[in-house]
């Protein structure tokens, strides 16, 4: 008897919750691969489904079942309106992340062009998205990993986004250059919220990425301490953080830049995500 892409996929997100995993992600990666909108779906999913793509959804299924997070085996995700390539030696970009990069073009919303470096650039997401948006400012994009970088440059020529690229430990390759804005979204992960990951960012995301020493404050601390040489007079910081580390995360470049103004915002989700080192006149509306 004949089976729908209804029943065939159906069935596989049985499977995924019937294992503890997110049963939505079978459905999220076949409309990708297919290219459908919701639309698509609603006109095909009580036709036949062909062998070819029956086969496609047992192959995704066993990778999902195996951890494999649906970005990774797409090759790509969508981040502030643009496609990005992923790979094993980049972290996934996030939506959260995405507030980072509006939050960054809010506090400049006054401002001409502005000289921008984006810190652990991995798919070099929020650098081309501020490049992007900010055709007029001149963005640089630090990694440590030459891997991730080869894939950040790639995304940018992809995209028409002119960036710079950097390979080196934090703002050590740039910290003879003068910075308007500092952005980043650093790892900050401590060993001991290991246990607290999901398995499929803890099994395949880069690590170097993710963890750091200190509880998770080590990256904080030692861009702080680096920004006081290359911050410009008048520049500003915009960090991602783990939504315990506000308080501890503002204390650092608070103590590091006492003149200026520094903030914990919450992301939409209610949770601190957040802190921002800006101009004792900027007010966050």
């Amino acid at each position: 008897m004949a089976k729908t892409y209804r029943e065939v996929l159906s069935r596989a997100s049985s499977f995924l919750e019937s294992a503890g995993l997110e049963g939505y992600a079978i459905h999220y990666l076949f409309l990708r691969r297919k290219h459908w909108q919701q639309l698509d779906w609603l006109l095909h999913m009580d036709k036949e489904i062909p062998p070819t793509d029956e086969q496609q959804i047992a192959a995704d299924l066993t990778q999902l079942l195996a951890h494999q997070p649906p970005q990774y085996l797409l090759g790509c995700e969508e981040f502030y309106g643009h496609t990005f390539k992923v790979t094993k030696d980049t972290l996934i970009p996030r939506p959260e992340t995405e507030e980072l990069v509006e939050a960054c073009l809010h506090m400049t919303s006054a401002q001409g062009p502005l000289r921008v470096v984006d810190i652990g650039t991995g798919t070099g997401a929020i650098a081309i998205s501020l490049k992007m948006a900010r055709p007029d400012w001149q963005v640089a994009a630090v990694d440590l990993s030459p891997a991730a970088l080869s894939v950040a440059k790639e995304n940018a020529d992809a995209l028409g986004a002119e960036i710079d690229v950097y390979q080196g430990d934090t703002l050590a390759p740039v910290i003879e250059q003068q910075w308007d804005l500092i952005v980043s979204n650093p790892p900050y992960i401590s060993q001991d919220e290991w246990h607290l990951m999901d398995v499929s960012v803890r099994e395949n995301e880069p690590k170097m990425a993710l963890f750091a020493e200190d509880n998770g404050l080590a990256m904080y601390k030692k861009m702080a301490t680096q920004a006081q040489q290359c911050l410009a007079l008048n520049g500003q910081i915009a960090v991602e953080i783990g939504f315990q580390q506000g308080q501890a995360v503002q204390e650092i470049f608070a103590s590091a830049f006492p003149h200026k103004q520094v903030t914990i915002k919450k992301d939409l989700a209610g949770q601190d995500r957040m802190v921002l080192v800006t101009h004792p006149q900027f007010v966050d509306k």
